[in-house]
C-alpha cells in the first residue's frame, strides 16, 4: 500500500456520487489516494473554502495543501492508471478537452436529478 498523497473529496448527499466513487477506492487507494465525503469533519477543519463552494465539484485534496478540481481530478487519475492512459491522452487533446470538460459540467450540475432518475439515495 503506498503512503497516502491526498484525498478525493466528493458530495456525500448526491446518490450517484454516494454510490459511485467509493468504489474508486481501492483503484485510488493502490495509488495513495484516500476517497472522502466532503461533509466529513476531517474536511470542514481543514478546508476553509465555503461547503457552496466545495459542492460544485469533485476535489482532489494533496497532503501538501494543493488541490485540484473537477475534470481535472479524473485525468489525474486517468494518468496513473495504466488501461486509462488512453482516455487520459484523449480528454487532453484541444477539441476533446472542450468535450470532456463540457460531459463533467453537465454531469456535476445535474447530479441530482441523475441520482433521482436512477433512484440512487444521496445522505
Amino acid at each position: 500500500m503506498s503512503a497516502t498523497i491526498g484525498h478525493i473529496l466528493y458530495d456525500d448527499t448526491c446518490g450517484f456520487c454516494r454510490s459511485w466513487i467509493p468504489r474508486l477506492g481501492p483503484l485510488v487507494r493502490s495509488r495513495g489516494i484516500e476517497v472522502t465525503p466532503l461533509q466529513s469533519p476531517r474536511v470542514k477543519e481543514r478546508l476553509t473554502v465555503p461547503m457552496l463552494d466545495l459542492l460544485t465539484d469533485i476535489h482532489l485534496m494533496f497532503e501538501n495543501g494543493q488541490t485540484i478540481r473537477g475534470p481535472e481530478v479524473y485525468r489525474y487519475i486517468m494518468r496513473r492508471v495504466w488501461w486509462l492512459v488512453p482516455f487520459y491522452v484523449l480528454s487532453t487533446l484541444p477539441v476533446l478537452r472542450n468535450v470532456f470538460d463540457w460531459g463533467y459540467r453537465k454531469f456535476a450540475d445535474n447530479r441530482y436529478r441523475i441520482s433521482k432518475a436512477c433512484k440512487l439515495p444521496g445522505a
